[in-house]
């Protein structure tokens, strides 16, 4: 069985959840759509049957001489399901169009948490998506934040987790918004969401997250500290992370002093520099005083993606979670 996606909005996640898919042998992407004839739409177009976001601009489309075939309405009558890549909150308003035609839908963590019958997070809620029409992939933040959160979870016991996140300020390509010299909290007003998105995923885990935007756009910073019931031993954290697959280790003694050396290891090893891995660095991981300490990185454009990957197996109950992302992991190179 091949499940037909796809992809409203080929932009930063659109195109790499795209890509993603067409690796797996069990989905292909069926159509992806642009809300203009810009050269994103010429890249997609080389790769993918391209149709219009919006309808009511399809002629748009046709005067610029790329040739679509035909609207949103027109693909969602080809898919199985739709993974809406829209901009935070056009998900929302999409969901009708979705239920309409009778195709489920994943949304994107830029969406409220009541869009989806079940947050996801493959690692922590797999089996809550299995059968779902409606699922929502928690964020770049919450994802990573979740990742760690499930993988100690299993073996220790946590009592309490902080988090503060140093949020790059806006991805790459965007060049009409962001800071240019200043550090900004976000919110305002303490705490930050994540904490509460975290528990959509995991409800059972205390947890409080504090965020501040930087001038930066390669990836978010994470330092968290967790309240542990009981010693741990460090070497057995190390152990434990570099078990899982959707973590990776980095050393400062390997020359990692920044998440810039990151991005630029990144570059070499996975076409468009995709970390999909939450970079753990390794001497930052320690125990003391009753708390255990990690700081990571977390590349927003890519982390998502095998959560999308995960989803729809789950939603059309393909496979089990190990089975799942084992299959995921192996197809986008994650070792």
């Amino acid at each position: 069985m091949r499940i037909k996606v796809a992809i409203n909005g080929y932009g930063t996640i659109g195109k790499r959840v795209a890509d993603a898919v067409n690796l797996q042998d069990d989905m292909e992407v069926v159509g992806v759509t642009k809300t203009k004839p810009d050269f994103e739409a010429k890249i997609a177009l080389k790769k993918y049957p391209l149709y219009a976001a919006l309808p009511e601009r399809a002629e748009t489309f046709e005067k610029a001489g790329l040739k679509i075939d035909g609207t949103i309405e027109d693909l969602l009558h080809k898919a199985d399901i739709v993974v809406d890549c829209s901009p935070g909150k056009v998900g929302a308003e999409n969901k009708a169009l979705y239920e309409k035609a009778g195709v489920k839908a994943i949304f994107q963590g830029g969406e409220k948490a009541n869009v989806a019958e079940t947050s996801f997070n493959a690692l922590a809620n797999y089996n809550k998506a299995v059968g779902k029409n409606f699922v929502r992939v928690v964020s770049c933040n919450t994802t990573g934040l979740a990742r760690i959160i499930a993988v100690l979870k299993d073996i220790y016991s946590l009592k309490k987790v902080r988090a503060t996140m140093i949020r790059r300020v806006v991805d790459p390509k965007e060049d009409k918004k962001g800071l240019v010299n200043g550090i900004m909290p976000d919110p305002v007003k303490l705490p930050s969401h994540h904490a509460e998105d975290v528990k959509t995923v995991i409800p059972d885990v205390s947890i409080v997250t504090t965020a501040f935007k930087v001038p930066t756009t390669l990836m978010h910073l994470h330092s968290i500290a967790i309240e542990m019931d009981g010693k741990v031993e460090t070497e057995d954290v190390v152990s434990i992370f570099e078990e899982e697959p959707r973590i990776m280790l980095f050393s400062g003694e390997d020359g990692f002093t920044s998440t810039a050396k990151i991005i630029e290891f990144a570059r070499e090893y996975r076409m468009r520099y995709d970390l999909f891995e939450n970079a753990v660095w390794r001497e930052s991981i320690n125990f003391h005083d009753g708390e255990l300490y990690i700081t990571q990185a977390i590349h927003q454009e890519a982390i998502v993606v095998p959560e999308n990957i995960d989803a729809i197996r789950a939603m059309f109950d393909l496979a089990d979670k190990q089975e799942s992302m084992k299959k995921t992991n192996r197809a986008l190179g994650i070792i």
